[in-house]
């Protein structure tokens, strides 16, 4: 019996208690992260949607801005979802001159780049090595404007990549975790298991 994954949900602001939920039926175990003790023993990070400027503060507040990055240079895996994904990102075209990211991911990107609130949508999208679509929501979503070459494309609405991948991060345009649909999650924790096997902590 392979031993359980141990995956953090940065808890600080958004939607990371739907990401804890999808992640435990998944077969992980889950822990809320705040501070620098809670990544502990971790073995992959999850960065949820919320509103990516009070993220980056709360980030500074906490001390977890420089630990994360640390984190990111060792090639530990994330997942960024939505704000999750612009933290990621080494270039935010429209951010704070203040705004922290993480820049482990090679990818410019645009804040609400699919328009405000009232703008959400849903749409079914072909996700690569999914035999069926997978039924994504797009709320304030952040678009991808330019992607380096090293970076997968995992899935495209129209002619943006919205589900991308580099080394052992993920990070997607829409909200995985509000569906029940657990595909994406799982190929989460398939690179964190990979990780972990040739990186035990």
């Amino acid at each position: 019996m392979k031993p359980k994954l141990h995956i953090g949900v940065l808890a600080l602001q958004g939607a990371f208690a739907a990401h804890a939920e999808a992640l435990r039926k998944c077969g992980a175990e889950v822990r809320l992260v705040r501070t620098q003790e809670d990544l502990s023993g971790l073995h992959g990070l999850v960065i949820p949607g919320g509103e990516s400027t009070t993220m980056s503060n709360l980030l500074v507040a906490s001390g977890l801005s420089e630990v994360l990055k640390g984190l990111c240079q060792d090639g530990f895996p994330m997942f960024g979802t939505c704000a999750g994904m612009i933290m990621l990102a080494e270039t935010i075209l429209d951010g704070r001159s203040d705004q922290v990211s993480l820049r482990v991911l090679n990818i410019d990107i645009r804040r609400n780049g699919y328009g405000r609130q009232n703008d959400s949508f849903e749409q079914d999208i072909s996700v690569h090595s999914f035999d069926t679509p997978f039924h994504a929501l797009f709320i304030r979503a952040p678009v991808i404007e330019a992607i380096g070459s090293d970076v997968e494309v995992l899935a495209s609405w129209g002619d943006r990549p919205v589900l991308v991948r580099t080394a052992n991060t993920l990070a997607c345009s829409f909200h995985p975790e509000l569906v029940s649909d657990l595909r994406i999650h799982k190929i989460f924790l398939s690179i964190v298991e990979n990780f972990s096997v040739t990186n035990p902590r």
